[in-house]
């Protein structure tokens, strides 16, 4: 853990500045975030340039992002039952089967998680890489019933890994379904890594809990969009509470209570 720095709690303003210096079994972090962890939960964890970009010039989120963000990055991914993505950010991100390093296997059983940790996918059409499809450990796939390639991930993924989402879009995944349907197979601790869409659609349909937001100290330019997109704004904007803010060698991260707006 020599080469991850160490973390000052910034926030709560009334409690004294801290230092968490890393170890192998972050159990300092782990408290932090696993204040919610032990209920129902959609928790996003992103990063951001400080000119807003949620990319950059390469269009993935690993050149923004550095060791103090995968600090969080490990401990936020073994308190969560899945990991929750859209299809771009699979085949951009070249996303594989999750593991959870052996050293935070025990924080994750205190938190009620199963061993492994589960990847779930939305996408309207099925077209995902071959290297998640073929895997040993194939991701849960949510989708639409009126998708043509349906048959065919079920057979390839098996039945029970193929979950339909449909809502009121004909041909488009409902994130209320979506998310019905993996905390009705027992996963009800969600983590959300994007991409922006799937981000914003989470949100507009009020089922967003927690924003975890790296803010990296680097300025990039270009057309690289925000953390959230849609065609629309949110009626109305969401209103975040501040839990806690981290800092190391510049690097911010936040995270955020959303208000939720049936609560």
């Amino acid at each position: 853990m020599a080469d991850l720095p160490a973390l000052d709690v910034l926030l709560p303003l009334d409690s004294p500045v801290r230092h968490l210096a890393p170890r192998a079994d972050e159990a300092e972090l782990v408290a932090l975030f696993a204040e919610h962890a032990s209920g129902p939960l959609v928790r996003a964890n992103m990063v951001t340039t400080l000119d807003g970009a949620a990319t950059g010039a390469d269009h993935v989120s690993g050149s923004i992002n550095g060791p103090a963000d995968f600090r969080v990055f490990r401990v936020l991914r073994a308190l969560a039952d899945v990991v929750l993505i859209g299809a771009g950010t699979a085949r951009g991100e070249r996303y594989t089967a999750l593991d959870v390093p052996a050293e935070l296997r025990a924080a994750r059983a205190a938190a009620g998680r199963a061993d492994e940790l589960e990847l779930a996918i939305v996408t309207a059409t099925g077209e995902l890489p071959d290297r998640l499809l073929d895997s040993d450990r194939p991701p849960l796939v949510l989708t639409t019933g009126s998708n043509p390639a349906l048959g065919a991930l079920r057979e390839r993924v098996g039945a029970d890994r193929v979950l339909v989402a449909d809502g009121g879009t004909p041909g488009a995944v409902d994130p209320r379904a979506a998310v019905a349907a993996l905390t009705g197979r027992g996963l009800v601790h969600v983590l959300t890594e994007g991409g922006p869409t799937l981000l914003a659609q989470l949100t507009d349909a009020d089922l967003l809990d927690e924003l975890c937001l790296t803010w990296s100290p680097q300025l990039v330019g270009g057309p690289a969009g925000r953390i959230t997109r849609l065609p629309t704004w949110f009626e109305p904007s969401r209103a975040l509470t501040p839990l806690h803010l981290l800092h190391a060698d510049g690097v911010l991260l936040g995270r955020w209570r959303v208000a939720r707006l049936g609560a």
